[in-house]
């Protein structure tokens, strides 16, 4: 399947890649490439097709469907406590460490980084408040998200989620890895709850094959979790 680059405005683009997608934000002085896909082995040579403004590589998590095309790049801004699962998935190149507060300046756009572990341990959200966007990785979305196997702390997860909203009212979209684009802000409320419930022994599962792996499907008509049990 081909690649769809898609202009969301002059100096925003998502790039489709089957059933995830990565970003890219232009500032005046660099563009972010924000995760690089599936399979996109090629990414860094997509977007020089976008822009010919030096490009820096941010990944929101390490998951293989996310760094198809980190290859190409020397150094990622990722968290650290990313590194682990970066590495086991043959992730290449060194880390420039970002945490919660930091801002990646692009030239008349900053990034600011937020850190909502649970869906990986070093999983993070981007604010463009100047922009009044969100980008949330795989912690926001109307798709399954992944809560099973190693590395995924539902209880974290939540935790997060209600951290997240400390910045209720600075974004008006979010910008999801999964799932459709965009989604609104109400979703993480509605995504605290579910998880809640499910923490709770409030909620049903129908088990699915994932991978290989019998994991347990609990159906919200928002989202969807898989999770162990």
């Amino acid at each position: 399947m081909e690649n769809q680059i898609i202009k969301i405005k002059d100096d925003t683009f998502r790039i489709e890649d089957g059933g995830v997608r990565f970003y890219v934000f232009c500032g005046k002085e660099k563009a972010a490439v924000i995760d690089t896909g599936m399979n996109t082995p090629n990414a860094k040579e997509l977007v020089q097709s976008i822009t010919n403004l030096p490009l820096v590589l941010i990944n929101t998590h390490a998951d293989p469907d996310h760094i198809s095309g980190n290859g190409a790049f020397d150094t990622i801004y990722m968290s650290p406590a990313e590194e682990e699962n970066y590495r086991e998935h043959d992730g290449t190149g060194s880390f420039i460490p970002i945490k919660e507060g930091d801002e990646i300046n692009l030239g008349g756009r900053s990034l600011f980084v937020i850190d909502i572990p649970g869906h990986t341990p070093g999983s993070i959200a981007l604010l463009d408040e100047k922009n009044r966007i969100l980008i949330s990785g795989d912690s926001v979305s109307n798709s399954k998200i992944f809560m099973f196997g190693k590395f995924r702390n539902l209880s974290l997860y939540v935790k997060s989620l209600e951290h997240l909203k400390n910045w209720d009212g600075k974004y008006d979209e979010v910008y999801p890895m999964h799932g459709d684009f965009p989604q609104k802000p109400e979703q993480v409320e509605k995504l605290i709850q579910g998880a809640r419930e499910i923490l709770e022994g409030k909620a049903s599962a129908s088990p699915v094959d994932m991978f290989g792996n019998k994991v347990m499907l609990y159906k919200f008509p928002y989202a969807g979790f898989l999770c162990e049990k």
